[in-house]
């Protein structure tokens, strides 16, 4: 007899963590989905082509497309938070060296770099591989950068880089 009413207590137990557990997940499902709609609203009013209609939606777009590069390519060796790796990967947060010549930034996303940096008074050797493939790609990552870690903000535009070449790979 106690071991059928221990078995009971128990199912009754695991019948309602089951529950607990399941309907509380797709709760937190459902808060997650609205909290991604609730932050990206601008995202979607300007994620295609054809809904840029103003230079305020390209820019959107463009801040979008960067932001999208920098997290695929660029935050393996500046870190999600802009800042590099001390002695390895140059900050890019509040980068002296990035605001001083934002054409030469786009060069290096395109080409790579082999030469000596210094940012923000330390020297960096570590070579940099081309990142992106065309100069749309590398003005939008660098305007993300040049906008976002605590930088001054401002714009490349691709009249600025018309004299960069893109070395073939």
């Amino acid at each position: 007899m106690k071991k059928h009413s221990l078995l009971l207590i128990m199912s009754l137990i695991l019948g309602i963590a089951i529950t607990a557990c399941s309907g509380g997940g797709e709760k937190a499902k459902d808060a997650d989905k609205q909290e991604v709609v609730e932050e990206t609203p601008q995202e979607a009013e300007v994620s295609t082509p054809e809904q840029v209609t103003t230079p305020e939606d390209a820019l959107a777009a463009q801040m979008i497309r960067g932001e999208e590069i920098y997290k695929e390519k660029c935050i393996v060796c500046h870190m999600a938070d802009g800042k590099g790796v001390e002695n390895a990967f140059p900050p890019l947060a509040k980068s002296d060296y990035l605001m001083a010549d934002p054409v030469r930034a786009v060069a290096q996303t395109l080409n790579g770099s082999h030469e000596e940096m210094v940012v923000n008074g330390v020297t960096y050797n570590a070579p940099m591989t081309p990142q992106v493939d065309t100069k749309e790609d590398g003005i939008a990552v660098i305007n993300y950068v040049m906008n976002n870690f605590e930088n001054e903000g401002g714009t490349v535009t691709l009249e600025d880089v018309k004299d960069v070449t893109v070395n073939p790979r």
